[in-house]
């Protein structure tokens, strides 16, 4: 009995830890489970689970479940506001994260009733405070973390000068969302050089795939077409989406956290533009009976395109599987199954 007593102890211990800000996300809960899948690290997650869409809409909280079907017992899972400088450095503290993988603030580029300081908390506060921590703890002796992955966006960009578009291409983003995203790319810039702490920059875009919530615009094409409702296509073949399947992007963040590589700013997306009308009709596919009514694009929208990812396959070996075909198929039997 004791001696099983020692080893149990001896086992947790011996684990290594990944913190994942965000973690309970999309995005994030596809990473918890491509590195459980890989076995030489436990995720811990941090995250508010907040709900962005109206409450009085249906919130889909079954996917919460979905998200970690199968590993519950394979992640940790701490409830905790990154913006808090005494909660993150108490659980950074605690954990000794070999990496952290930073997701977390507002998902959607535009959400009703926000102001700037709602997108600002997660992609400019919490992630100052992240890296002072590791550098504090850095001075205290506690030396412990391989790297920082900072989740930007393609809406840094703002409207796309060329297509597909460069990491270098110049960044002029047009909304309160991307010119956060933006901000949170500088102070990681800025504070990595100052404290010597190695890093990478990742920039997906419009990231679709199971279990997804918050009503983007591919989940709402999906779950209407399901439930017979007409498809509402905004800009048309004029509104082009570098579509981008989470697993591939999940994959793509591993690879850059894994790597040697430092200082580096990464495209992460299905590096293919199609245009929402695209989208629509593959998802009609499915669905024959499905309307399909285009209107006016959003005014306010940047002109987006595709991302040239080839400095990504080049230095991280990044290679999406899923083209927008077989990841809508994929989506959609995912959803069928759910429903059944």
């Amino acid at each position: 009995m004791f001696n099983n007593a020692c080893y149990l102890i001896y086992s947790m211990a011996d684990k290594k830890h990944i913190l994942v800000t965000g973690g309970a996300g999309l995005i994030g809960s596809h990473i918890c489970k491509k590195i459980v899948e890989e076995g030489e690290y436990t995720p811990v997650i941090v995250d508010l689970f907040i709900q962005y869409i109206s409450p009085i809409k249906q919130t889909y909280s079954e996917n919460r479940y979905a998200r970690f079907a199968g590993i519950e017992d394979k992640v940790i899972i701490e409830r905790a506001n990154c913006a808090n400088y005494a909660v993150m450095y108490d659980l950074i503290e605690k954990y000794k994260p070999e990496y952290i993988i930073h997701l977390a603030a507002l998902p959607l580029a535009k959400i009703n009733s926000t102001t700037p300081d709602d997108f600002r908390e997660g992609t400019v506060d919490a992630t100052a405070n992240i890296l002072h921590i590791i550098y504090s703890l850095k001075q205290k002796g506690a030396d412990f973390v391989k790297k920082f992955v900072y989740t930007s966006s393609s809406m840094v960009y703002g409207n796309f000068v060329e297509d597909p578009i460069k990491e270098s291409s110049a960044t002029n983003p047009i909304s309160v969302y991307g010119t956060m995203k933006l901000a949170g790319e500088i102070v990681t810039n800025g504070l990595c050089a100052t404290y010597d702490l190695p890093y990478v920059i990742i920039r997906p875009s419009a990231v679709y795939g199971p279990t997804d919530m918050n009503r983007r615009v591919t989940q709402i094409f999906v779950e209407n077409a399901m439930q017979g409702k007409k498809l509402i296509v905004m800009g048309g073949e004029e509104e082009k989406l570098d579509f981008s399947y989470v697993t591939d992007v999940a994959n793509g963040f591993v690879l850059a956290m894994k790597s040697d590589i430092s200082g580096e700013t990464f495209n992460v997306t299905g590096g293919n533009a199609q245009s929402l009308l695209d989208f629509a009709k593959l998802v009609k596919n499915h669905f024959p009976e499905t309307e399909i009514e285009i209107q006016k694009r959003e005014k306010g929208r940047p002109t987006r395109g595709g991302l040239d990812i080839s400095k990504a396959k080049e230095l991280l070996g990044y290679s999406p599987k899923y083209d927008i075909k077989k990841g809508v198929n994929e989506y959609i039997e995912h959803l069928k199954k759910k429903k059944n």
